[in-house]
């Protein structure tokens, strides 16, 4: 059965890294990292989760659970002929990341503020966030482009995802906001986040990263997955919201760098 996994390729002679978004986003949402990570000379592939972006909604028998994702992102690195690339996920797509990593078919994991962490205590935290972004996305998209034009209006709007809201370009801001209006996958995901809880242990070199400022998973989450995977690096990135990628890349590329270092001193011994 073929992946329907949409992505961009940046094509290197490097070890291969697989980029995976979050929630209702797209794969532009790492902004500057696939860049910069193929400057460094890697083989990057930045995808669409199912439902999401280009993606198209899982067929039968593939469905929206993390044990099937998991196996639809196996097909797709079979197909693309990449054995164990080293992968980057952030919130959900942090989530999918540990599961990879937890079934040792990736090299290593470096997780940006990752899903399956909150207590029940930060649900509504987490919900209204999310749904005052999925109820704003459907706003006409003349308004969008209209208010997403002044800075004001997109440190208001994403504040939930970023520290600096103003590094987002307003044309961004908008096909970020349509995407989310029309990401299928995002209801299915949103109530399976409810129940979500990440407590299988990793295998391979993994390090999880929270930023400090982070008002979607809150900060103090990082303690539970501290506790629940003593195996990980855990760091802390300064002056970050949810998405680091955007606040500061060059903090986000030093984790995924030290993280894959691990991996080939591991791989050397």
């Amino acid at each position: 059965m073929k992946s329907t996994i949409e992505y961009t390729h940046l094509a290197g002679d490097g070890e291969p890294v697989v980029l995976i978004h979050g929630i209702g986003h797209r794969r532009q949402a790492w902004g500057e990292v696939p860049a910069l990570l193929h400057a460094r000379g890697h083989d990057v592939y930045v995808v669409d989760l199912p439902g999401h972006g280009s993606s198209p909604v899982p067929a039968r028998p593939d469905g929206y659970s993390m044990s099937s994702h998991a196996e639809q992102f196996e097909r797709l690195f079979r197909q693309l002929g990449i054995d164990r690339p080293h992968v980057v996920g952030n919130s959900l797509g942090g989530a999918m990341a540990l599961e990879l990593a937890r079934r040792g078919i990736v090299r290593s994991a470096t997780v940006l503020s990752p899903a399956g962490f909150f207590p029940v205590l930060h649900l509504p935290n987490v919900a209204a966030n999310l749904l005052f972004m999925k109820a704003g996305s459907h706003l006409p998209e003349a308004l969008h482009r209209r208010l997403n034009a002044h800075v004001w209006f997109r440190k208001l709007a994403f504040r939930s995802l970023y520290t600096h809201p103003d590094k987002v370009a307003a044309e961004d801001a908008v096909a970020d906001t349509l995407n989310l209006r029309r990401a299928k996958g995002f209801w299915p995901h949103f109530v399976r986040a409810t129940f979500l809880r990440v407590t299988g242990h990793v295998i391979v070199p993994t390090t999880i990263a929270w930023g400090d400022t982070d008002r979607l998973l809150l900060p103090s989450e990082a303690k539970i997955a501290r506790e629940r995977l003593p195996e990980a690096t855990h760091v802390s990135l300064p002056d970050c919201g949810h998405c680091p990628q955007i606040d500061h890349p060059d903090l986000v590329i030093d984790a995924i760098t030290a993280t894959m270092t691990r991996s080939e001193d591991k791989t050397a011994v």
